[in-house]
């Protein structure tokens, strides 16, 4: 496994802060605040990552085009995730880093039609920015904030860009593990 980019201490708290518009409230608020987002906007495709709002989304009847989950929450090991989906993709992916198969992982998945869900040995938190890259424009990437709501980031030019920005900051390892 080759990972391409690993959390610097200096960017730690910067992903934490939520990268998009946070939806605040508890599930039930988030989910209808999210549909009614859904509704107007009537995005290319939606990639939803991490379990819980993963687990939400489908739930609402809001299919995501690739759900991104790791069977954690908050650390916690939960029960895994099973939904209705044309394909499961399993990759590693270290807490704290970005590896190349999930990096082609989510490309791949985001050219294709069909619903996927990825499963992450690992952690799958980091892989937010890289749903963001390769979205097609106008796509939504929904993942969860802890105890505050959920974050909904669209893809445009300027979240690209920072996006870029960011995993350039990112040290690049290039290390085989």
């Amino acid at each position: 496994m080759r990972i391409v980019y690993t959390l610097t201490p200096e960017l730690r708290n910067k992903f934490k802060e939520p990268f998009g518009t946070l939806l605040r409230g508890p599930s039930t608020q988030t989910m209808k605040q999210l549909a009614a987002i859904v509704a107007a906007e009537k995005p290319a495709l939606i990639v939803s990552v991490g379990d819980r709002v993963s687990r939400n989304l489908h739930e609402q009847g809001i299919t995501p085009q690739l759900s991104i989950t790791d069977n954690k929450s908050l650390r916690r090991n939960i029960k895994p995730a099973v939904f209705e989906t044309k394909r499961i993709v399993r990759v590693k992916n270290p807490q704290g880093t970005i590896t190349e198969e999930a990096v082609t992982a989510i490309r791949d998945a985001l050219k294709g039609n069909e619903h996927i869900h990825m499963t992450v040995e690992g952690e799958e938190d980091l892989l937010t920015p890289i749903a963001v890259l390769y979205a097609p424009e106008n796509a939504l990437i929904v993942y969860g904030q802890p105890y505050m709501g959920v974050v909904v980031v669209r893809a445009t030019a300027e979240k690209k860009s920072r996006v870029k920005d960011l995993l350039d900051a990112m040290s690049r390892s290039g290390k085989d593990k």
